[in-house]
């Protein structure tokens, strides 16, 4: 069997994109697929597409919205490495950026002049983006020179917004009604933490307060994932995100470390002032250092930012305005919040970058395709 597929790379990401009508709508036969697609069972993926880092062994269906005011609804799907399964509890931003690209290009949302607005619906988590596509000159453009943090090379620009974003998850800005408390890890002294649901649901942990370090460079940054991940696991249930007697996953909540601003050398080679940004931020995805930063984590760091006694906001010094410049591995992503109502950002934008890589046929072994004998 083969299926069609489109490789696109957003942000720091890369994701194949399915057309909902060329794959199976159930769940579980989806979940097949795309693990015999990708090759999962294999910790390095060699026999099928996927890209053997957490940050490109993604995928997402898109298929037209039944609502009003949607253009498109995606399924997002962290595909597992190793693992031979798929994880569908969350959503990913720098894939929702090809996303917003992807539909423009298929003529699934129709061009309006020099950008294009495209409105999506991640079904993962009823969250609600938009994205603004240059299509300078009312045209599909395969190739552009906007860049983001994690790499040279250019993409479309597409300016992504988080419609509403507190609460999507659990219901509230900060599901255990406290902007920072002690979470107790693994039997040791409290770690000061915020538990904050905006984009995702992500718990930071003072990392001085910690004794750790929130400009860590990633290689020294392993060190610290056994015991971020127990701090994952421990959060969890108190956010509401376990039932009980449920085992915890390694997707929600999202961990990291949020420190000062201090000079450091980027994955990329280039140097950074403290001065040039306000806090450094270390994140996991699933159970690696993220190169940079998800954009839905981003989300929230800067919602958290606004919240007084936050570990983000202790850490800036105060209450952060309209932006907030993140120190990532890669570099500064720089994040802003607009039209806050009682302390609640109801439009968060992060200006990134996406690139169509390839129209493909993924030929899917165990699915019904020919096999030689």
């Amino acid at each position: 069997m083969h299926t069609p597929a489109t490789l696109v790379r957003g942000g720091t990401s890369k994701c194949w994109l399915f057309n909902q009508v060329d794959v199976p709508a159930g769940r579980g036969e989806l979940e097949s697929l795309l693990v015999s697609a990708y090759g999962s069972t294999d910790p390095v993926e060699l026999d099928g597409v996927g890209g053997a880092t957490p940050t490109t062994s993604k995928a997402a269906v898109v298929g037209a919205a039944p609502d009003a005011g949607v253009d498109v609804d995606y399924l997002f799907a962290q595909v597992g490495i190793g693992t031979g399964s798929v994880e569908w509890t969350s959503n990913c931003g720098n894939c929702a950026t090809g996303v917003a690209l992807y539909a423009v290009a298929k003529g699934m949302v129709a061009i309006t002049g020099d950008r294009t607005r495209v409105v999506m619906r991640n079904t993962n988590t009823g969250a609600v983006l938009e994205g603004l596509v240059d299509t300078t000159g009312g045209v599909v453009h395969h190739f552009g020179r906007q860049t983001v943090p994690g790499t040279r090379a250019g993409g479309v620009a597409v300016g992504l917004t988080f419609r509403d974003p507190a609460g999507g998850t659990t219901g509230s800005l900060l599901p255990t009604g406290q902007a920072v408390q002690g979470l107790p890890v693994a039997g040791a002294e409290p770690v000061r933490v915020s538990m904050v649901d905006a984009g995702a649901p992500v718990v930071l942990v003072d990392a001085l307060g910690a004794g750790r370090d929130g400009a860590v460079p990633l290689e020294r940054m392993a060190a610290d994932v056994p015991w971020l991940r127990t701090v994952r696991h421990t959060a969890a249930p108190l956010m509401g995100l376990l039932k009980p007697g449920q085992e915890p996953g390694d997707a929600v909540p999202k961990v990291g470390l949020v420190g000062p601003p201090v000079p450091y050398t980027t994955t990329l080679g280039e140097r950074i002032a403290a001065e040039d940004y306000d806090i450094s931020v270390r994140m996991l995805s699933m159970n690696a250092p993220h190169p940079a930063i998800g954009l839905t984590s981003a989300v929230a760091v800067a919602a958290a930012g606004l919240v007084e006694d936050s570990v983000v906001c202790r850490t800036a010094g105060g209450p952060t305005d309209e932006w907030l410049r993140l120190g990532t591995p890669a570099g500064i992503v720089a994040v802003r919040c607009t039209d806050v109502r009682d302390g609640l950002p109801q439009r968060v934008t992060v200006q990134r970058a996406a690139r169509l890589l390839a129209d493909a046929r993924i030929y899917v072994p165990g699915t019904g395709g020919s096999q030689a004998a």
